[in-house]
C-alpha cells in the first residue's frame, strides 16, 4: 500500500515537472521596446529574446519598437490594448519613471504589472582634469554658496542624469530648485561641453565618460552605487565621501494589467530561469551590465517608492507642479 502511494507519488511529481517543462517550451513572447532601434531599452529587449530562446526558456520571443515621449506611447499601447494577455511584456526603466511625470501622461506604472528588475548601472559624476573641484565636498561646497553658479552637463530633462543633480543638491543642503542643468541630446556633446570648460561637472554613466577618465582627462568626483565598481576600483563613491546619495539607472520588464496569478507567476518564472542562465550571463559581461534582478513581489515594492522619489525630485527642481 506505501509502496503504491509513494508510487503515485512520484509519477505526479514527473508529471508536474513535465507540464512546467512543456509550458516553458511553448511559451511564445512578444516584448516592446517602447524606443527606437538601437537604445539601450531596445537592446535590453533583445538581449532578452536572445538569452529566452537560447536557454529554452521560450520557443520563440518577437521584439518589436514603439517610440516616443519618452516610452510612454508603448506604454499606453501595453495598457490599452494588452489588458489580460500573459505573452506581452514591455522593457522599461528609471528613465519612464521620469518621462511619465514630465510628459503628464494619461497612463502610468501603477497601471501594469511589474515582473522584473533586470539590471542596473551607476552614475558618476565627472569634471574637467584641470577643475579645481577634486572631492565630493568640494562640489558639496560650490553647489551650497550658489547652486545657479554650478553647471551640470547630461542626458534629457527628467532623466536619471537631471534627478541626479537635483538630488545631489538636495542631499548637501542646497536648493534644487535652482540648479542650473544643461541637457544634451548626446553623451559626446556633454563631453564636449566639459572637456571646453563650458559646463562645471558631467554626469552619465560611467561607460559614457571610460575612455576620457583613463586617459586623465576627466576626473570622477563620485559613483552613486553603494561600493566602488568593478572596472574603476580608484573612483570613490559618494556615500564614501560622507554624501547620503546613491541612484542606479535600472531597467526592468512589466506585463500589461488584468493578468491572472497564474499568467504573472508563468512570467515570473520565465524571468527568473532566464537570469540565471549562463546566456543571460554572457550578455551582462559581454554589454558590461550590472545584474540587478529582483522577482515580480520585491520589484513591485521597489518601483512603488521609486515613483514616490522621483516626483519629489521632479517637484524640488519645478519640472512638475
Amino acid at each position: 500500500m506505501l509502496k503504491s502511494i509513494l508510487m503515485r507519488g512520484a509519477v505526479t511529481a514527473l508529471a508536474c515537472a513535465g507540464l512546467t517543462s512543456v509550458a516553458f517550451a511553448q511559451l511564445e513572447l512578444k516584448i516592446m521596446a517602447p524606443a527606437a532601434p538601437g537604445g539601450g531599452w531596445d537592446g535590453t529587449a533583445r538581449s532578452m529574446q536572445q538569452a529566452l530562446t537560447a536557454s529554452g526558456v521560450a520557443k520563440s520571443v518577437q521584439v518589436a519598437n514603439v517610440p516616443g515621449a519618452g516610452g510612454t506611447i508603448g506604454l499606453a499601447q501595453l495598457i490599452n490594448s494588452g489588458k489580460g494577455d500573459g505573452s506581452q511584456l514591455m522593457v522599461n526603466g528609471f528613465v519612464m519613471v521620469g518621462a511619465i511625470l514630465l510628459n503628464k501622461s494619461p497612463v502610468n506604472l501603477g497601471q501594469v504589472t511589474p515582473i522584473a528588475r533586470l539590471t542596473a548601472e551607476a552614475l558618476v559624476v565627472v569634471v574637467p582634469e584641470n577643475s579645481p573641484i577634486k572631492t565630493a565636498k568640494d562640489l558639496a561646497d560650490r553647489v551650497k554658496a550658489d547652486p545657479a553658479k554650478v553647471t551640470w552637463a547630461g542626458g534629457s530633462a527628467g532623466g536619471a542624469d537631471h534627478i541626479l543633480a537635483a538630488l545631489f543638491a538636495g542631499t548637501v543642503g542646497a536648493d534644487a530648485s535652482k540648479i542650473n542643468y544643461i541637457p544634451f541630446s548626446g553623451g559626446g556633446e556633454a563631453l564636449a561641453a566639459m572637456l571646453g570648460g563650458r559646463v562645471t561637472a558631467g554626469v552619465s554613466g560611467y561607460g559614457e565618460f571610460e575612455g576620457q577618465i583613463k586617459a586623465g582627462k576627466l576626473r570622477v568626483i563620485g559613483v552613486t552605487a553603494s561600493k566602488r565598481l568593478a572596472n574603476a576600483p580608484d573612483a570613490p563613491t559618494f556615500k564614501e565621501q560622507g554624501v547620503d546619495l546613491e541612484l542606479l539607472n535600472w531597467r526592468s520588464v512589466v506585463a500589461p494589467p488584468g493578468l491572472t496569478a497564474e499568467q504573472r507567476k508563468t512570467l515570473g518564472d520565465a524571468m527568473d530561469k532566464m537570469v540565471k542562465s549562463k546566456e543571460w550571463a554572457e550578455i551582462l559581461k559581454a554589454r558590461g551590465w550590472d545584474d540587478a534582478y529582483l522577482a515580480s513581489a520585491e520589484f513591485e515594492t521597489f518601483l512603488k517608492a521609486e515613483n514616490t522619489r522621483v516626483e519629489k525630485v521632479m517637484k524640488d527642481v519645478g519640472l512638475v507642479k
